[in-house]
């Protein structure tokens, strides 16, 4: 089993796969960003609008911060605001990511003539904590990953049909890129022609005269093409220069602007430098970092005997990690669409990888594994049977893993998908009874107005879904604890406090209801007490809606909304 998948092996770890996803997909506290919030609200605003362009937002300087088509699905996904749940807003996401595993497989089945791979390969893409945590939720960054690996996911499978194609491949890749940049950005224009251009010199043997003279003029079409769909945005929007203010020289050309030091200085040290870049590049493979690291050692020992189609993996990886270390705000979240070539490429040294990286997996997942058993047992939340049973299943996986070699690159492979069922599972109490409302308080707020912390804009997107009908206004998040000076400026507000605090009522308030929370960005010294055992009052609050009588309704109105 350590080269060789199974025909049932690969049936069980499919299982796994599409359980691990699917689970939990609607749950506020699925690994995402937080940028979703800014685009719940965008694509809720422009389907109330009932108008496609201009997109709609009451943000601050956020109304054109993407494209449109991400919210344009939305739309489309929730029939115009319709059905607004999370599930209906991130299935397509889901989908792309289906997708995108889906042509992987096909295409390193087909350059390596071997099923076994082409599986390992699309396992390994959708094991790594990245494609996890950004292929679920509502973001760009699932189709951005689909449409801009597809044309070379095109090249690898056809080969020098694709190459020498002189309409149809071209057409199809300045599709391709179209579609990304209405999803994300035409800045993915450079890493990805650059690429293409570095595809093509391999094809022609490294020949730069035989690319000039045959595929110049095909990459510069693809490019203006893709430009030219992008331009459709400001063709239909009733403001085009609102897109350039705050797409083109907010977003993009603004990435540009050196942060806390010159922009040389910030290329090489700090938080957002070269170093960093390649860190954070290794980071979206999660768990496995450290197999991820053995095949870069790997490939650089067997550097002359790599095939063509490896050459053209790294070739890709290294053009988008040249293009985006030029920017001042460098992210590894930049380099997603590379980490299907990064999954392909473990997937080809899989038989020769030595078993430490995957040994180090293991331990790792022992780790979560340790950290949820300790969890449980400090809380007193009421786990259904089958979590347990799925620890289990876990822990038996992973000591197998250890245990015997023979198993332990496929146990570690999939210990991936149990450390994630159980991180969700874990939190399951919270999306039930726990953590919501009773209907009775939903229907006592229905059309009412009602202010609740917040901590990041757009924050009160996820309270909508907590409140359906309720009109949400936000206030800062450090003052979520001071009921007296809360009580004296909304009229009806949700309140945080410890677990084991009593709550002190204000002269004529009331509670309406109550509900738990967990928090999040917390200290460095509520992480350490945490991690001693304090866990109701640093990881988790209570939340009450209180409503009060000594505040004035339309002078609240005119307070500044923290989530804006």
């Amino acid at each position: 089993m350590q080269g060789h998948l199974s025909i049932r092996t690969t049936g069980l770890i499919l299982a796994l796969v599409m359980f691990t996803y699917l689970f939990g997909l609607d749950s506020r506290f699925a690994p995402k960003n937080g940028d979703e919030y800014v685009y719940l609200h965008i694509a809720r605003l422009t389907a109330a609008a009932n108008t496609w362009l201009p997109l709609q937002s009451a943000l601050d300087n956020m109304q054109n911060t993407k494209p449109p088509l991400l919210f344009w699905q939305g739309i489309a996904s929730t029939n115009w605001g319709n059905h607004w749940s999370l599930w209906a807003l991130r299935w397509p996401s889901i989908l792309y990511t289906a997708l995108t595993a889906c042509f992987l497989f096909m295409t390193v089945r087909r350059f390596t003539q071997d099923w076994r791979t082409g599986c390992l390969a699309a396992f390994t893409w959708l094991s790594f904590f990245a494609t996890y945590r950004y292929g679920r939720p509502f973001l760009t960054d699932p189709p951005e990953v689909f449409w801009l690996t597809l044309p070379f996911f095109a090249l690898l499978y056809w080969g020098r049909l694709a190459f020498e194609s002189k309409w149809l491949f071209p057409l199809l890749a300045a599709g391709c890129f179209g579609i990304a940049f209405l999803y994300k950005s035409f800045a993915y224009g450079v890493p990805a022609c650059f690429a293409l251009l570095l595809w093509y010199w391999g094809f022609r043997h490294w020949s730069i005269k035989q690319v000039i003279y045959r595929d110049s003029l095909k990459i510069i079409a693809i490019g203006l093409i893709a430009l030219i769909i992008f331009s459709l945005w400001f063709v239909f929007d009733p403001n085009p220069a609102a897109i350039w203010r705050e797409f083109v020289l907010g977003e993009n050309a603004g990435k540009f602007v050196a942060g806390s030091m010159v922009y040389l200085q910030d290329l090489l040290w700090g938080g957002e430098s070269v170093g960093f870049l390649l860190l954070s590049f290794l980071a979206n493979a999660g768990l496995f970092i450290f197999v991820l690291l053995s095949t870069l050692a790997q490939s650089w020992q067997e550097r002359h005997r790599m095939s063509i189609e490896e050459i053209f993996l790294w070739l890709f990886i290294l053009a988008f990690l040249l293009i985006f270390s030029l920017p001042s705000q460098r992210s590894g979240r930049y380099l997603l669409p590379v980490m299907p070539a990064v999954a392909a490429l473990i997937a080809l040294h899989w038989k020769r990888l030595p078993l430490w990286g995957f040994r180090i997996a293991l331990l790792l997942q022992l780790g979560i594994f340790i950290l949820i058993i300790w969890l449980g047992w400090n809380l007193s939340w009421q786990f259904a049977n089958w979590h347990w049973a799925l620890l289990i299943s876990a822990l038996s996986t992973m000591v197998i893993g250890l245990w015997q070699q023979s198993s332990t690159k496929l146990s570690a492979l999939a210990g991936c998908f149990f450390a994630y069922l159980l991180l969700a599972s874990s939190l399951l109490p919270l999306e039930a009874n726990l953590g919501r409302y009773s209907a009775a308080t939903i229907a006592t707020i229905d059309q009412q107005d009602i202010w609740v912390p917040c901590d990041y804009r757009a924050k009160d997107e996820e309270y909508r879904l907590l409140m359906p009908g309720a009109r949400v206004h936000g206030y800062q998040q450090a003052t979520s604890q001071n009921l007296a000076n809360l009580s004296q400026q909304y009229p009806l507000f949700a309140v945080h406090l410890p677990p084991a605090e009593q709550l002190v009522l204000c002269d004529g308030c009331k509670i309406i209801g109550q509900r738990s929370e967990m928090r999040a960005r917390q200290t460095v010294d509520e992480i350490l007490a945490i991690l001693l055992g304090q866990i109701d009052r640093n990881l988790f609050v209570k939340e009450y809606i209180i409503a009060s009588p000594s505040a004035d309704l339309a002078t609240s109105l005119q307070l500044k909304d923290a989530c804006r």
